[in-house]
């Protein structure tokens, strides 16, 4: 048996009768890559267990990282190691495994919050909203407010906080200059002590501050003028301050056996949740569970482990017997002994609602069932009206839906110990079977192991500090997408370059790689599409194999076969990201004009097999390249011709024998092919007009030129427009390769076109601005030469002038001193060049 700080033994599964894929997996059961071998006699079906949301607030980038790399590994097993996956997830939505601490929108600090709180705390502020009249502020509502307000600064930033920074009854006119006066140094960037980098404790004062400030604004506007603030603004400014206080008069006084004062905040949620999810490709489970949905089912699951002698029954509900389990020879902890005395976890893991006297006879024992207080929801069970405890929820509902034993179980690393832990403790005591003999009474079979592979995904961390709802590091997934800050590809590309179960860190570095890897395999995508559209037109070899060619193709295998050793090694996604890259390096390295059409296909459609695979395809239908790739059906039938005619007409103006005539039969020789789109007609006519004009003017660009010595210019002239003003306007971009007479790559513009063209502007403005300057200088000195240096001291300075009109004597008629006779000799040596310059402009 393993000690108390080491893991215990692992059994592996039997192998099945048939052949299975090399797969190692690491385990954290064992801390090691252990070979992946289901419990399926025939090898092909796979149970998983994933640890799905707390569902009280939108996710944020560190649930992405979680999520978007379960899907990963998903997809992996399902489309390149055709594994048959039952893949089951949990909703949590009942809960008070969190911190006590608030939030606050509108400076987006989300912070956690436990769901029976925050619903309950939601369904108070409603009836408070709807008691004083929805519409209309009131004085009682503002007056309730600022008690609020007060309660809140006490509470946070006064007295109770331990830390007297802010005065007692605080007004809200004061709080600025005040908060300013005590929190200088936070509010600059710094620390409260004046030491060190600020962390968390700053953090969450920044936060505090941020809900009186907003409160503040509001209450000071509906003080002077009532009109001033409609109800639903201010609601929403002071609702932080508002929500525990009212939760602190009225919250146990509700009634609780409504579920729907709970579950309407995680329904809400859950459904933003899923879209979100969503938005980064990942696939829905097969099944979603939902605690609220299992109370029954989780209260006979208690039953059973009490009955088996590791759980006991105290007045505030029922937990855990660590010391039984262990003493029938069964192990705790599985996955970290080492954290298994640790306090702060296992109070995390025990929840912010769990009263002090429990009544345990182990401070490690954790809750099965608790009893409810009022306030809180509860269902029925042999031990009184009471909820589910965080851990047994997850055991209840994987056992109910996948069994006595499970293939994989995923989740964050942070869940780890306790959650994990406990729930295998929980698991293993409830499918232990125990011994009803008389030879063996109140012995059990400890042969059972509930889960045979354990996965973590790793933290997401931004520039080393890791991403926490206490942080300021943290941005929703949606914000995040809205604001353009990241793509669901480009997320998901930076996760795959960091591994599923390392801790990535989000370094500028990093993003850059993720940015030049996705350009990389976009562009190569590009140019095969093109090939695949016009495969006649791009070949120039016929006939055999070319060496090129070869070299190309024994690429693929050999890179195929690292693909392959790096999925094999526990999912190495930054080991396949990088073989793909070396894949399309050996394309652009190749001369592709010595290379078929169909090898090239060939190549492009492993690639775009792979990028499916990994998720980085949408919805995976394309059926070369990715999204983002391809110009509109509809336009095909008339842009690709429209790049032919462009081709062959920059082909001829590079000939000093091109004739007007030749661009006329030109043009009029072009053949209009739907390229296996239907010929548009009807409405798909109307759609297609832009492209048909283009295509139209264009020729008639071309027959309109007549013979003269501009001829080759003019062509060339109207090539570029028509790329670069016509087709731009319309989203299409025609790529030149101007070495090997390679044809026109077409392509829908991007966000890297788009910004080099405005750089190009911005440098073409900046020159004119400078030429402008310029000019400007030299019409400055121009004007300045008008002036004759002859004249230039006759002035009422001086009364004396030599015969080069320089001062002999002032105004007085004193002599001009020498020093300052040198310095006008210098001023009329500068003007005579300027106004000799400008006598020979004239």
């Amino acid at each position: 048996m393993a000690t108390k700080t080491t893991q215990p033994p692992w059994t592996a599964p039997q192998r099945p009768g048939t052949n299975i894929p090399k797969l190692e997996i690491y385990n954290s059961l064992t801390r090691t890559k252990t070979m992946f071998i289901p419990q399926d006699p025939k090898g092909r079906s796979v149970s998983w267990y994933a640890c799905g949301p707390t569902v009280y607030d939108d996710a944020h980038l560190g649930h992405a990282r979680n999520y978007v790399s379960t899907d990963i590994i998903r997809r992996i097993m399902r489309d390149y190691f055709k594994y048959d996956l039952h893949f089951v997830m949990n909703i949590t939505d009942v809960d008070d495994k969190v911190n006590q601490e608030s939030k606050h929108i509108s400076c987006k600090i989300l912070t956690r919050l436990q769901i029976i709180k925050r619903g309950r705390q939601q369904h108070l502020l409603a009836e408070f909203i709807q008691k004083h009249s929805e519409h209309v502020l009131n004085t009682e509502a503002i007056s309730t407010t600022e008690t609020a307000y007060q309660t809140y600064a006490r509470k946070n930033l006064g007295t109770d906080a331990g830390e007297p920074r802010l005065p007692e009854n605080l007004q809200p006119e004061d709080f600025k200059s005040q908060a300013e006066k005590a929190y200088a140094s936070i509010l600059e960037g710094g620390t409260i002590t004046g030491q060190g980098a600020p962390g968390d404790k700053e953090a969450k004062i920044k936060m505090h501050l941020n809900t009186m400030s907003s409160a503040s604004d509001a209450l000071q506007r509906a003080r002077k003028d009532l009109g001033s603030i409609s109800s639903e603004e201010f609601y929403t400014s002071t609702q932080d301050v508002l929500l525990p206080y009212l939760d602190s008069l009225y919250g146990s006084s509700i009634n609780a056996d409504d579920h729907s004062i709970f579950t309407k905040l995680t329904q809400k949620y859950e459904g933003r949740f899923m879209e979100d999810v969503r938005a980064l490709n990942c696939l829905d489970p097969d099944e979603i569970t939902r605690v609220t949905e299992y109370g029954p089912q989780i209260v006979s699951f208690v039953e059973r482990i009490v009955q088996n002698g590791f759980a006991y029954v105290t007045p505030k509900g029922v937990y855990f017997d660590i010391n039984a389990f262990e003493a029938a020879g069964n192990s705790y902890a599985r996955l970290e002994p080492w954290n298994r005395n640790d306090k702060d976890l296992q109070a995390d893991g025990e929840g912010s609602l769990t009263t002090k006297d429990t009544q345990k006879r182990s401070d490690a024992d954790f809750a099965l069932w608790k009893t409810s207080r009022p306030g809180e929801p509860s269902w029925p069970s042999p031990w009184g009206r009471g909820r589910p405890g965080w851990h047994i929820e997850c055991s209840a509902m994987a056992s109910d839906k996948l069994g006595k034993q499970i293939d994989i179980h995923s989740g964050g690393i942070d869940l780890a110990f306790p959650h994990h832990d406990n729930e295998l403790a929980q698991s293993e005591a409830y499918w232990l079977e125990v011994q009803e003999d008389q030879a063996h009474a109140n012995s059990h079979n400890h042969s059972h192991q509930w889960v045979n592979y354990f996965l973590h995904m790793g933290h997401l961390s931004i520039q080393g500090s890791k991403m926490s709802k206490s942080l300021k590091n943290f941005t929703t997934i949606r914000e995040a997408l809205e604001r353009g800050d990241w793509t669901p590809r480009g997320l998901r590309i930076v996760f795959l370059l960091g591994g599923w179960k390392e801790g990535v860190e989000i370094t500028d570095d990093l993003v850059k790689a993720g940015s030049a890897w996705e350009d990389k395999i976009n562009n190569f995508f590009i140019k095969v599409k093109d090939i695949e559209a016009e495969p006649t037109a791009k070949s120039k070899i016929a006939g055999k194999q070319t060496t090129e060619e070869s070299q190309l193709l024994e690429a693929l295998q050999d890179l195929k076969d690292e693909v392959d050793r790096k999925l094999c090694d526990s999912f190495n996604t930054p080991g396949v990201m990088a073989a793909l890259s070396d894949l399309v390096s050996e394309y652009n390295k190749a001369k592709t004009s010595e290379i078929s059409p169909k090898a090239i296909l060939q190549v492009a459609s492993w690639v775009t097999l792979m990028v499916n695979t990994l998720g980085l395809n949408g919805d995976g239908t394309s059926k070369l390249g990715w999204s983002g790739i391809d110009i509109p059906d509809i336009a095909k039938p008339y842009i690709y011709p429209l790049s032919r005619l462009r081709d062959e007409a920059r082909q001829l103006a590079t000939k000093k024998t091109m004739r007007a005539q030749d661009l006329h039969e030109l043009s009029q020789s072009l053949e209009i092919y739907n390229n296996g789109v239907p010929a548009p007609n009807g409405n798909l006519e109307n759609k297609s007009a832009p492209y048909s004009t283009i295509l139209a003017s264009f020729r008639h660009s071309l027959e309109s030129l007549d013979d003269s010595p501009t001829l080759s210019k003019d062509v060339l002239r109207a090539c570029d427009n028509v790329r670069d003003t016509s087709l731009w306007d319309l989203g299409i971009y025609l790529e030149d390769q101007d070495t090997g007479g390679l044809p026109a790559i077409v392509r829908p513009l991007d966000k890297e076109l788009v910004a080099a063209r405005a750089d190009k502007v911005e440098r073409e403005r900046q020159k004119q601005v400078a030429k402008e300057e310029r000019e400007k200088e030299a019409m400055k000195r121009a004007e300045k030469g008008k002036l004759s240096h002859l004249e230039m001291f006759r002035t009422a300075e001086f009364s004396v002038w030599d015969e080069e009109g320089l001062p002999v004597k002032d105004a007085e008629g004193n002599d001009v001193v020498k020093s300052r006779s040198k310095k006008l000799r210098k001023d009329w040596e500068r003007q005579k060049k300027l106004h000799e310059t400008w006598m020979a402009s004239r």
